[in-house]
């Protein structure tokens, strides 16, 4: 006989379960101590449970694999919430096994006695107690499979009287699944490609692992290639299909391409910010989520299949006179012109700018890029230039601070490579103690923190509905004495002629390292195409939109 402990243990072992992310504490502690006993399974010991789902969700976004998180009954559960949310809107498989009180304390308002089931309904696709033991193996089972099929969180709460039951263990047979193979009529859609004359390709994060697909297939019909920010790093930044991102944190080349195509091919997106779509125009939409067809737009064709299942249409050739991207090659010179402009204006503090654009520069062609929220992360999807083979982790659907160090933990954990964290000194605040967790691993992850004591996009919003800049002001602490008190190698970058001496320093250290990079806060994100006084009318008229809708 086998605790349900390690019967949960076991099959997570079966499963290719490598790490599970959390805080002990006694109601979980027979699942941790069946941890312990795992040759297969390490435990990694975070600080804050928030950071816990955070990093899983890291390892998850970019293996594609089911990852876990845990926390204890009560207070340790509720702390995993905002990380499991991120996992659930941005549609990534995640295991979260929370702790609770005996079964015969349950309805007694027993010390830290939570309603978890109640509390993790709306966040998960999957929501079980274990009560009997004999039923806990196929609970687990079935939790990992539904976070895999449903791509979001299943939840598995585990009162600690029945953790330590015993009960069978019944190793499952070897299973294959073969891939499914989509037949698809594309008699339509091809006839509409080849009429268009000016095809757009809308790409998002249901694009990744179709690069070389997506570049041969917008090469063919000579489209421009656009992405949403779940897209970024699907094709490098320099290729010259590649017109960068849409909406507010996007180019004016991307803009300028989908204002004037009369088709949109819309691959593993359902891009939120409708307001930058032009209207009466032809759009192809494939997305695996049928859920996700006509969210935003109205499609003239839908196809719920994997990206790469669409792609191998095949459609007719178009000669180099009439691509259409071919014709945006002025228009993205001359932004690639104005971005440098702003990347090497001499001034102090630094321009933020400079500093995205130095590290994407120097940084290992296939290092895992983490960033936070705020102004930071419209610095890293405009000037930041993605070599094709680095991975970008944001919390594009979410979009909550405190991200940036957890998910760096995860990412390091999970590939190896070198992981690069760039994060506001807001967020930065929320989520600090994980390098802690960082220095514990020995994790060589690399931070650089935009340090312009502003919630600067806050201060930017406030602006640009007419507000006074107000409540938005940051005491920070010293950098340096933190970064050494965490065992981080602390550097400080402020000077033009510095940076990119520092830079390079920085980032051929072998240890965790943070670099303070202090830069202009009055440096507004501004969207492109528009001026200040247009980007004041084009927020109110999103908040305006919101309110009617309440």
């Amino acid at each position: 006989m086998t605790s349900v402990a390690e019967v949960i243990a076991k099959v997570l072992e079966e499963n290719g379960i490598e790490r599970v992310y959390g805080v002990p504490g006694d109601s979980i502690d027979p699942f941790v101590d069946a941890i312990r006993q795992s040759k297969r399974i390490k435990y990694i010991q975070v600080r804050h449970e928030e950071g816990a789902a955070f990093a899983a969700g890291a390892e998850a976004k970019i293996t594609g694999k089911p990852a876990v998180c845990m926390g204890t009954s009560g207070p340790g559960s509720i702390h995993l919430i905002n990380g499991l949310y991120d996992a659930k809107m941005d549609h990534i498989p995640l295991i979260a096994l929370t702790g609770q009180v005996e079964t015969d304390m349950l309805g007694h308002d027993y010390f830290q006695e939570v309603n978890l089931l109640k509390l993790m309904d709306d966040v998960s696709v999957f929501n079980e107690m274990v009560i009997d033991p004999k039923n806990a193996e196929y609970l687990i089972r079935r939790a990992i499979r539904e976070a895999v099929t449903k791509k979001g969180v299943a939840h598995l709460n585990l009162p600690v009287n029945v953790l330590r039951m015993s009960t069978d263990y019944h190793k499952a047979e070897e299973t294959k699944t073969p891939e499914m193979d989509y037949i698809i009529d594309f008699t339509d859609v091809v006839n509409m490609i080849n009429e268009a004359k000016k095809p757009a390709i809308l790409i998002g994060g249901g694009s990744r692992g179709a690069s070389t697909e997506i570049n041969q297939f917008a090469e063919k019909i000579g489209s421009p290639v656009i992405y949403a920010l779940n897209g970024k790093g699907v094709l490098p930044d320099d290729d010259p299909k590649v017109m960068g991102g849409l909406g507010l944190l996007g180019s004016k080349p991307s803009m300028e391409a989908i204002d004037h195509t009369d088709l949109l091919i819309m691959l593993g997106t359902s891009f939120p910010y409708v307001n930058f779509f032009p209207k009466d125009i032809k759009v192809i939409q494939v997305d695996i989520d049928p859920s996700n067809m006509g969210k935003r737009i109205h499609p003239n064709v839908k196809f719920p299949v994997p990206v790469r299942s669409f792609l191998k249409i095949r459609e007719k050739v178009k000669e180099k006179e009439e691509k259409y991207y071919h014709k945006m090659k002025e228009i993205k010179e001359d932004w690639l012109k104005d971005l440098e402009k702003q990347e090497n204006e001499r001034s102090s503090p630094l321009k933020p700018q400079r500093v995205a654009r130095l590290i994407s520069q120097r940084c290992e062609k296939d290092a895992v890029i983490v960033t936070d929220v705020g102004n930071v992360t419209m610095w890293t999807a405009r000037h930041f230039r993605a070599s094709g083979k680095q991975t970008f982790i944001f919390s594009p659907w979410l979009g909550s601070m405190g991200v940036g160090i957890p998910s760096a933990v995860g990412a390091s954990l999970a590939t190896g490579k070198q992981v690069i964290a760039f994060v506001g000194d807001g967020g930065f605040a929320m989520t600090m103690m994980e390098m802690i967790t960082a220095r514990k691993y020995n994790l060589p992850i690399k931070i650089i923190v935009y340090n312009n004591s502003k919630l600067g996009m806050i201060k930017f919003e406030q602006e640009v509905m007419g507000y006074p800049e107000w409540g938005v002001d940051l005491w920070n602490p010293d950098f340096m004495k933190l970064s050494d008190a965490m065992g981080f190698v602390g550097m400080r970058m402020s000077d033009f002629d510095e940076s990119e001496s520092v830079v390079e320093k920085f980032l051929n250290l072998k240890e965790p390292a943070l670099l303070e990079a202090v830069v202009d806060p009055n440096e507004r994100p501004m969207p492109p195409k528009l001026t200040f006084s247009q980007a004041e009318k084009y927020v109110i008229s999103i908040f305006r939109e919101r309110l009617e809708k309440l």
